[in-house]
């Protein structure tokens, strides 16, 4: 077998897509790691080579970076939900914003009328609405705990998956993404299903009746909780719900679900309302909206009304425009600006929150918003009206080349392009660039403390 190789003293120079970062030895070689940042001397022990790419692990850190700042979670090394709290805030915006302009000048290879500063969160810290929490019976064990040949007997845990560990689950005692009381109801049931015996999920096995737990918190004071069972033991689920509510009776909503197939997928089956409302609600500037179990809304409501005030502003809106908003969810951003404009039209697939946003444009008494289900691909055809003004949020796959050509066809005075994905929103703006120029990009952080970044970029139709 042949012994994997240590380089010693290797410089990290800079940040690769997705987080990792790139260090380069005396000689020019290049290795990705995790966990270290630039400016960091360290040891690696090289794993693999991939398309004339080295992996590697970091085995010993020889002087650390004048940008590393002391992590605030104790979870840290562990979880990997927020790989860079080790990286002085500025500097993470400063990687995050290089991240988008090489994607632009790499993918894209267009010329950028204004590339506008990125803007950093004011929250960095307990900015998320929403969490999902793993059941497990095993318990991701640190090296030190796997070194000392300890027996940890029952390992039930409550919390996130390790990186990379489908079946293995860090032990969360306090996340520092989701407010109050967010930790406490975690806690609360983690140690009362631990203290009545409940079994915990097994991925292997496929087998343990809890499974997920999902909070919700809105900045109205909501707060949503949806616990997963794998079959439906109505009495432990009837005392543990009961005890949650003594517990905690401020709960808005607290709705279950059981799933008896192998996925964690629980979008496809019933959602049951327990106790309180079937939904809560948020507010983003003067709309509201009524958030259902299934409903997929931004994650980072503080920055969101940011992210969407930056995409009004680009869209330059006068009042007399057609606006078209595909991906658009339970209508977000669509609510959001029908009142400045004559009509707005969503597209989505996915037909629940399609529901939502009908609800959500009553609640808010709009009449000018309507809402389509359907493939955006499919949806958009040669016959479609044309409209002055196109909003794009696609997944992190970016547009269909179906879609971008039907937008090519369609041809709109402008495009807004919001995107969660620099490289794939680079890509569509190469495809665009025939009829299209960027007039305007600005980056904005959703997700302090991760490589996670959005984009908005406004396209002007050329003359």
């Amino acid at each position: 077998m042949r012994k994997k190789k240590i380089v010693e003293s290797v410089q990290i120079i800079d940040i690769a897509d997705r987080g990792k970062s790139i260090g380069k030895t005396d000689d020019g070689k290049i290795i990705f790691v995790n966990g270290s940042i630039p400016g960091d001397i360290v040891d690696i022990l090289l794993l693999r080579k991939r398309k004339g790419v080295f992996q590697g692990v970091v085995k010993n850190y020889k002087s650390y970076s004048e940008d590393r700042v002391t992590p605030i979670c104790s979870h840290f090394e562990n979880c990997g939900g927020c790989k860079w709290q080790h990286m002085s805030y500025d500097k993470q915006l400063e990687y995050k914003d290089k991240q988008v302009r090489e994607a632009l000048k790499r993918i894209a290879k267009v010329e950028i009328g204004e590339l506008l500063p990125i803007v950093g969160g004011e929250k960095t810290e307990y900015y998320r609405n929403k969490l999902e929490f793993s059941f497990s019976n095993k318990r991701w064990l640190t090296d030190e705990e796997i070194k000392s040949d300890k027996s940890f007997g029952d390992t039930k845990v409550l919390g996130f998956h390790a990186p990379g560990s489908f079946d293995k689950i860090v032990a969360v005692e306090h996340c520092y993404l989701q407010a109050s009381p967010s930790n406490e109801i975690r806690n609360f049931v983690r140690d009362f299903t631990i203290n009545n015996g409940y079994s915990f999920w097994d991925a292997r096995q496929h087998i343990g009746l809890m499974r997920n737990m999902i909070i919700r918190t809105s900045s109205l004071g909501h707060i949503m909780l949806i616990i997963s069972f794998s079959e439906n033991d109505q009495d432990k689920i009837d005392l543990l719900l009961a005890a949650i509510i003594k517990k905690f009776p401020y709960i808005t909503s607290i709705s279950y679900v059981i799933n008896p197939k192998v996925n964690d997928t629980m979008w496809d089956l019933d959602i049951v309302n327990f106790y309180g409302e079937k939904d809560i609600k948020e507010k983003l500037g003067d709309i509201e909206f009524l958030i259902s179990p299934k409903s997929f809304f931004q994650t980072n409501t503080f920055q969101s009304k940011v992210l969407y005030d930056i995409a009004v502003d680009f869209a330059d809106i006068k009042g007399d425009e057609h606006i078209l908003d595909l991906y658009t969810g339970i209508g977000s951003i669509a609510l959001y600006i029908a009142q400045k404009t004559k009509s707005v039209l969503g597209i989505e697939l996915v037909p629940e929150a399609i529901v939502d946003a009908k609800i959500n444009a009553k609640l808010n008494g709009i009449d000018n918003a309507e809402f389509l289900v359907g493939d955006v691909k499919d949806v958009l055809n040669d016959e479609f009206i044309k409209p002055d003004i196109v909003f794009v949020d696609p997944p992190r796959v970016g547009l269909h080349k179906d879609v971008v050509q039907t937008l090519l066809k369609i041809s709109p005075k402008k495009i807004v392009y919001i995107s969660c994905n620099p490289s794939t929103q680079a890509r569509d703006v190469a495809l665009l660039k025939e009829k299209y120029k960027v007039m305007k990009s600005q980056a904005v952080d959703m997700f302090p403390h991760t490589h996670h970044i959005e984009n908005v970029m406004l396209l002007k139709k050329r003359e």
